[in-house]
């Protein structure tokens, strides 16, 4: 295999299925290795895929897999994790904050452990993940740190309802510009990436609506070729960014965006959290 990632490894978060799972796939068609750690060792009942069956299909796709059982809230278990990958490829070239949690219940109706859940999941957990990638990516020649969260979007209307949730999303975003600048000179770039439209996930699938949720998507793949498209660019030149995946396609002349619906070219797509009046 050859491409621009061809040789270089990637340790990702949550990537047994879904958004991950696409992003470690494009990777692969190049030839990168792929670390993955979820904690999905066993097939859930009603979710697709294990940490090992992830693995399977990023070998098949022509990358080298390290599938690792462990909890982004633990930091030894990351620690760990992030030295066997270094043990078995020679580095990390590429962090993917992918792992996240999603409860959109109102303050009086989320509970306390709920919260904590939340927030050790996607804001601590960037951190623990990147932290423990970063003395690894400074070495590389083209380090990405990726952030799967929001722009900023300060509109009132994305605090009304689920303020905890959006803490916390806001909160990897506001990590990743954090990476951004602390990491700089160490030429370690640090963007985050987030869609315009809903994603067909298992998360839209069981919590944001079913079937009818799943019509107004795109498919994972819009994520995955704008997180490729991301890790291609230079990292002194690239990074500091909230992107919106549909705007880096569209630097990379990719406009016409039908082939990642979902329901087909006529399907009528829903507008994701924190995007306000883009154009999809």
């Amino acid at each position: 295999m050859s491409g621009p990632l061809a040789g270089k490894t990637m340790f990702i978060s949550g990537a047994s299925r879904g958004i991950g799972l696409a992003i470690a796939l494009r990777a692969a068609k190049d030839g990168a290795n792929i670390a993955l750690i979820a904690k999905t060792a066993e097939p859930h009942p009603k979710l697709e895929g294990t940490v090992y069956t992830a693995a399977a299909e990023i070998e098949a796709a022509g990358g080298k897999a390290l599938p690792i059982v462990g909890d982004i809230r633990d930091e030894q278990s990351v620690t760990d994790a992030v030295a066997r990958t270094v043990e078995t490829f020679g580095g990390i070239d590429i962090c993917v904050n992918n792992a996240s949690a999603i409860n959109l219940s109102g303050t009086l109706e989320m509970e306390m452990k709920r919260y904590d859940l939340i927030q050790s999941i996607n804001t601590r957990g960037t951190f623990v993940v990147s932290r423990a990638c970063l003395p690894h990516l400074i070495e590389s020649d083209n380090a990405h740190i990726l952030t799967l969260s929001p722009p900023i979007n300060l509109n009132p209307a994305w605090f009304k309802g689920h303020g905890a949730y959006t803490v916390s999303k806001y909160g990897m975003s506001l990590l990743a510009l954090a990476f951004a600048g602390e990491f700089a000179e160490q030429g370690v770039a640090s963007n985050a990436l987030w869609p315009k439209t809903l994603v067909a996930t298992a998360a839209v699938q069981n919590l944001l609506g079913g079937d009818a949720a799943m019509a107004k998507s795109r498919r994972p793949e819009v994520y995955a070729d704008a997180a490729y498209a991301i890790f291609c660019r230079n990292s002194r030149e690239c990074t500091g960014n909230t992107y919106l995946c549909e705007d880096v396609l569209a630097e990379e002349g990719i406009t016409d965006l039908t082939p990642y619906s979902y329901a087909g070219a006529d399907a009528d797509l829903g507008r994701d959290l924190y995007v306000d009046s883009e154009t999809l």
